[in-house]
């Protein structure tokens, strides 16, 4: 029981972290609409150095609108393998939370490694004969035009007729805020990561307070709520209890150590499945200390969260075709770092 108690309480901080960080990353993605479309134009190295920052960002939105591009024809085989392998999908806003400095560097590898592998990938299209996208002919995704900006007319609205959603949301913010910065949750003492927490605290609620109606409705309550935090939660807490429990009943530590050729494969294997969850496991096992970094970037490079989605849903051949060079860099990857000693 107390090990469920204690794993309970670190989920929800993770989930709360993670809810907030998305809040961040999608209010920005709206408000920049358009700007990237402008971007991608160009050479080959724009599109990829667009596609592995789209990747790199936490979250699935980056790997969205390169799924975007790629259908519209707007980007290269390459540049989708690219940035899908840049891609960590809402596992980085964990890793964030559990070792950020270890996760920022990890997600700079990924970019590197993205944007490497995308020219190569992009020499090998016609020696391997690969004919990309021949089913691509009309876009599957439809990017929202919202039309709005941060203003002072939006606050005075938002306030003026205050639905209840918003209300309950600027009133949960506000007693995790006050919870932070009254020491209550969280850090006892006004470390780095007590400071970060409140000031993502504190702009989460200003989004709420500025944000549109249907913004609130459509994608923090019907995206970010309902389609990933109840995800996020329950695949934290259960990775949290089996490593827990792997740790104290099962020796996990020392059978992961004298395995970990086979963790690795396991790991890319499972990376794999188009689902944010699935990955947690490892990146648990690499905050405890279980796994190596090279089982962690292995699987990072594999793993794209929901990211492949929308490119699975339109044409099946050309997802198989990316996971596949996904998978074997993956395994390449780890396999020798982890001979180096990493």
């Amino acid at each position: 029981m107390d090990i469920v108690i204690h794993n309970l309480n670190h989920s929800m901080m993770i989930t709360l972290f993670v809810s907030v960080m998305m809040i961040v990353a999608d209010y920005l993605n709206v408000l920049t609409e358009g700007k990237f479309n402008k971007a991608i134009q160009g050479g080959l190295f724009r599109q990829y150095l667009t596609t592995a920052t789209l990747g790199a960002t936490p979250g699935c939105l980056g790997a969205f609108m390169n799924v975007s591009f790629y259908v519209h024809g707007l980007i290269t085989f390459g540049a989708m393998v690219g940035g899908m392998i840049a891609t960590s999908g809402d596992e980085a806003f964990v890793m964030l939370a559990l070792f950020p400095g270890k996760a920022i560097l990890l997600f700079l590898i990924l970019f590197v490694v993205g944007i490497l592998f995308a020219w190569l990938v992009d020499k090998l299209v016609p020696v391997l004969k690969i004919r990309p996208c021949e089913e691509c002919k009309t876009p599957v995704l439809h990017v929202e035009h919202e039309g709005w900006h941060i203003n002072i007319k939006n606050l005075k609205n938002n306030l003026q007729k205050m639905s209840l959603p918003r209300f309950l949301f600027i009133f949960l913010l506000g007693i995790f805020i006050y919870g932070f910065v009254a020491g209550i949750i969280g850090p006892s003492a006004w470390d780095w990561k007590r400071v970060t927490f409140v000031a993502l605290l504190s702009l989460g609620e200003f989004i709420v307070f500025m944000a549109p109606e249907h913004y609130l409705h459509d994608h923090i309550w019907g995206h970010i709520v309902k389609g990933h935090l109840w995800r996020v939660f329950l695949w934290s807490l259960g990775a949290l209890i089996a490593v827990d429990i792997g740790m104290q009943f099962w020796n996990l530590e020392t059978f992961v150590q004298a395995h970990i050729p086979w963790v690795l494969l396991v790991a890319v294997l499972v990376a794999i499945i188009p689902e944010s969850g699935p990955h947690l496991m490892f990146v648990m096992m690499f905050a405890q200390g279980l796994i190596p970094f090279s089982v962690l970037l292995a699987s990072s490079i594999v793993q794209d969260g929901h990211g492949m989605l929308p490119l699975l849903a339109y044409t099946v051949k050309d997802s198989i075709l990316i996971k596949f060079f996904n998978v074997v860099i993956g395994l390449g990857i780890g396999l020798g770092l982890y001979l180096l000693g990493f």
